[in-house]
């Protein structure tokens, strides 16, 4: 399932995709589109912001966070392709997004749920929210909990959401002062990952956010955590003789 950037859906649930709808249900399709879970299964696809720009509005894929970052919008098209061609205009991008991360995990070896079904796509995009409301790779533990309070989240839910970094890849201008810049990194991990990320250059090249077991999903992440093996700040804050300490070890 090529470029898998689950993290962005998971996390930032302010992003374009996740919108809202008066009643969810297991079988919102069942009869409009019986057969959408097998095709979306059989597909694949990213959870990534989907809007193109227009000229009405700057989509969000230029934000400053998201630009170079997320991946696999092919994928996405094929699948809403294949879903298209079975039943014209009836399932929403939002739903594809929520049934794919779920079949991603399942995939790569972790649980499976129940998604229920029946959101509405938005129509719009706003690149302004996108720039103020992501956050970085550098926040601190009190920017977190801020954010995801906003949202509605509780800081157990905030580090349970983070642990969407089991998988996936980042860039190196994303972790990089964290890499050649901070103590509490583990040194022998630290030194295999600066083979590929240079203290200069090779901004783009790639690392998995889970070093240990980059294609699976499992807790790996917060082991990670545990012995100081975090590629981001804002990993690594998550373990770091803060209030999340203990969230991480259960």
């Amino acid at each position: 399932m090529a470029n898998i950037s689950l993290v962005f859906l998971i996390i930032f649930p302010f992003l374009l995709i996740l919108s809202s709808a008066q009643s969810l249900s297991t079988n919102f399709y069942s009869s409009s589109c019986p057969n959408v879970l097998s095709i979306i299964k059989t597909a694949g696809c990213d959870a990534s912001v989907l809007l193109d720009d227009t000229s009405n509005f700057t989509g969000e894929k230029t934000a400053a966070l998201n630009s170079g970052s997320i991946r696999g919008f092919d994928v996405i098209d094929t699948i809403k392709t294949q879903v298209e061609s079975s039943c014209a205009g009836i399932v929403s991008c939002a739903d594809i997004l929520a049934v794919a991360a779920r079949d991603s995990v399942v995939k790569l070896g972790g649980p499976s749920w129940t998604v229920l079904l029946g959101r509405r796509d938005s129509t719009t995009a706003n690149l302004s929210a996108a720039n103020n409301n992501l956050l970085g790779p550098t926040s601190n533990l009190s920017a977190l909990i801020s954010s995801f309070s906003n949202k509605g989240l509780t800081t157990r839910e905030m580090v349970a959401l983070s642990g969407s970094h089991t998988i996936g890849q980042t860039r190196c201008t994303s972790f990089r002062t964290r890499l050649y810049s901070e103590a509490n990194i583990n040194a022998s991990s630290a030194t295999t990952v600066k083979a590929n990320c240079p203290q200069s250059g090779g901004d783009n090249n790639l690392s998995p956010l889970d070093i240990t077991s980059p294609t699976s999903f499992d807790n790996a992440y917060y082991k990670n955590m545990q012995i100081q093996k975090g590629l981001f700040h804002s990993d690594q804050v998550l373990f770091n003789g803060g209030s999340t300490d203990s969230i991480v070890n259960t």
